[in-house]
C-alpha cells in the first residue's frame, strides 16, 4: 500500500511539472506576433507627451504597438532562478528567434520586480533577471549580440498593486535604436 500511495503521489508530482511547464506561447505565434501577424495580446508602450495627448492616442490607436511582449516569465520573490514553466516558454521564444523571419531582429530582455525591498536592490535584482533569460537564449543558440538585458526595477508594474508577484517579470522587446 505505501508503494502505491508512492508511486501514485510520484506520478502526480511528474505530470504536474509537465502540465505547468507546457509553454502558454508557441514559437510560431511569437514569430506571428513580431512580424505584424498575430495577437498575443496587448502590449505596452511609451507616449511623449502630456496625459491629455497620452489619453487621446491610446483611445485613437486600437491596434497595439508590436514592439513588446510579456512571455509571462515571472519569478519567485527575491529570485532570478527560471522555474521549469520559464524555461519551456523561452524555448519556445529561443525556437522563434531562430526563425528566418526573427533574423534581423534584436531583443531588448527587460527585468522587473515587485515593490518589496530597496529601490536599489530591486534594480539589481531585475538586472539579474533579465541576464538569467539572455543567458538561458544564449546558451540555446541565440546570438549574445541581438540580445541587451537590462533592469527596469520595480519602475514599470504590470498591475495597480505595486507589491503583486506578477509584477516579477521579464518582457522582451524589439531593439529599435
Amino acid at each position: 500500500m505505501r508503494w502505491a500511495c508512492s508511486a501514485f503521489a510520484l506520478a502526480a508530482v511528474l505530470f504536474s511539472t509537465h502540465v505547468s511547464a507546457d509553454p502558454l506561447q508557441k514559437s510560431e505565434d511569437i514569430v506571428k506576433f513580431f512580424t505584424g501577424a498575430g495577437n498575443l495580446g496587448a502590449s505596452r508602450g511609451i507616449c511623449v507627451g502630456t496625459e491629455e495627448e497620452c489619453k487621446s492616442k491610446n483611445e485613437k490607436n486600437a491596434a497595439p504597438n508590436k514592439t513588446g511582449l510579456d512571455m509571462m516569465i515571472n519569478f519567485g520573490l527575491d529570485s532570478a532562478q527560471l522555474d521549469p514553466t520559464a524555461r519551456a516558454e523561452l524555448d519556445e521564444f529561443a525556437k522563434a528567434l531562430k526563425d528566418n523571419r526573427l533574423s534581423t531582429f534584436s531583443f531588448v530582455v527587460e527585468g522587473h520586480t515587485d515593490a518589496s525591498g530597496p529601490d536599489r536592490y530591486n534594480q539589481d535584482l531585475s538586472q539579474r533577471r533579465a541576464q538569467s533569460v539572455a543567458a538561458f537564449l544564449t546558451a540555446n543558440g541565440i546570438q549574445a549580440a541581438r540580445l541587451e538585458a537590462i533592469g527596469l526595477g520595480k519602475s514599470h508594474p504590470r498591475v495597480a498593486n505595486p507589491y503583486d508577484p506578477v509584477n516579477r517579470r521579464v518582457e522582451m522587446r524589439i531593439r529599435t535604436e
